[in-house]
């Protein structure tokens, strides 16, 4: 990968490689989940922090084979081991609840899959009755062998008392010199046990990371599944290949979604919403009939039915929107709650503040919230006009239908149905002459 960041923690849709093979464990409700780590351990172990795992560390990276083997002190006697890999992402539980149903005293389960150009992998050696009897690697494959299709996936699931026997006679005299978990198919052939095999629906479930052109094609494999269920689901995408969800979106009927939109965490859309191109929204929910319009950012907001957002908006965490509220171009909300029917719809930032219904703020009006060490609220009531260029100092509050000039800097409470004027008063003054340029 060429980077300081472990590999396991590089991310596909938004989290790491990791977090995606935990969720299929935790998926399967699987009684303990051990993390073998060597390399970034530590960083393993942060990004993993509030993960119900346990960690065992593999300080000499010798194979796969002796991966298995640092967690085997820490197995569950006589229970079933599942093993996966931190690189594999985008496996599917499906071919695994299949995997771990196939274990019992007389057999094993083993992931394969057909390729047409299985280049690099494992092997997987049959007898003449169509019974897996071992698995050969690559470099060490003979002419006949390297003709094979079926392939290794490196996942399987194998009774704990069976590791306890097979992983000590592990031997690295192979043409890597690694301890290979390959190696115990062989043995369990041996010991007349079936290797029985099961295999994933789509090729991409057991494609591994290696490099960055192979993490970007498995992201756009990712995207275009996701493209493809919520289509099924009822989503318009104008164009399925350019969208990103990076976490959860939920949408009502005759929702659509322009290009280049990106969604984070969980996003829900009510029926009928609308969202234009270049959108970036993150863990909000917007409900029906609302319009996002194109270049828009929002996090963490909640707006309401039939609002209009943008374009070229920014709703910053704990925003909401009331019924009809209108939110125009270049203006930015945080943490405000805007009432029905109001509107900014120009060129404003209003922070901390509380706005009633049927408010209008006018251009350039902000909300000065930020004395240099705490944030102030300021209150707007039903109603109210603020008039262009207006700054609010607060703590201030306005009450109902309040009209305040242009130009104003209003930092003393109105009371209702008052007409604000605090600005200077202007002054003419006739005959003036411009200075000049001195020669």
């Amino acid at each position: 990968m060429r980077s300081d960041l472990p590999k396991v923690l590089h991310p596909l849709a938004g989290k790491p490689f990791l977090s995606h093979v935990i969720d299929r464990a935790t998926e399967l409700s699987a009684v303990s989940t051990f993390v073998v780590v060597g390399h970034g351990a530590d960083q393993v172990k942060t990004a993993m922090a509030g993960s119900a795992l346990h960690y065992v560390e593999q300080i000499e990276q010798l194979g796969t084979g002796h991966a298995v083997l640092q967690a085997l002190p820490h197995l569950s006697d006589n229970s079933t081991v599942l093993i996966l890999y931190g690189d594999v992402p985008l496996i599917g539980v499906e071919a695994l609840r299949q995997l771990v149903t196939m274990v019992d005293d007389k057999s094993m389960g083993l992931l394969t899959v057909n390729l047409s150009e299985p280049f690099g992998y494992g092997r997987i050696v049959r007898n003449a009755h169509g019974q897996v009897q071992a698995i050969v690697e690559h470099k060490d494959a003979d002419d006949a062998q390297l003709t094979i299709s079926e392939v290794n996936t490196g996942v399987m699931a194998v009774r704990s008392q069976d590791l306890q026997r097979w992983l000590p006679q592990l031997s690295d005299s192979n043409a890597q010199n690694e301890f290979l978990l390959t190696d115990i198919i062989a043995m369990a052939s041996s010991e007349g046990k079936a290797i029985v095999t099961a295999q994933p629906e789509h090729e991409y479930e057991v494609l591994g990371v290696n490099n960055r052109q192979q993490q970007a094609t498995l992201e756009r494999i990712y995207q275009g599944v996701t493209a493809q269920r919520l289509m099924e689901e009822g989503l318009t995408l104008l164009d399925p290949a350019r969208f990103d969800c990076r976490g959860s979106l939920t949408v009502g009927t005759d929702c659509v979604v322009d290009v280049n939109c990106v969604f984070e965490g969980d996003v829900v859309l009510g029926d009928g919403v609308h969202i234009g191109p270049n959108c970036h929204i993150k863990d909000s929910t917007i409900a029906s009939g609302a319009q996002i319009k194109s270049h828009s950012i929002l996090e963490s907001a909640t707006v309401g039915e039939a609002c209009a957002v943008g374009p070229f908006a920014r709703l910053r965490p704990d925003t909401v929107l009331g019924k009809k509220a209108k939110i125009g171009n270049f203006v930015e909300i945080k943490k405000s709650a805007i009432g029905e029917d109001s509107k900014v719809s120009h060129l404003s930032y209003v922070g901390d503040a509380a706005v009633g219904n049927g408010v209008n703020i006018g251009a350039g009006t902000i909300t000065c919230n930020y004395d240099g060490v705490n944030k102030f609220v300021t209150t707007i009531g039903d109603g109210v006009f603020v008039g262009s260029n207006t700054a609010l100092v607060a703590p201030v509050a306005l009450g109902a239908n309040v009209t305040v000039a242009a130009g104003s800097v209003v930092t003393v409470d109105v009371e209702r149905e008052s007409l604000v004027v605090a600005r200077s008063r202007q002054r003419n003054i006739p005959g003036w002459v411009s200075p000049t340029k001195k020669s």
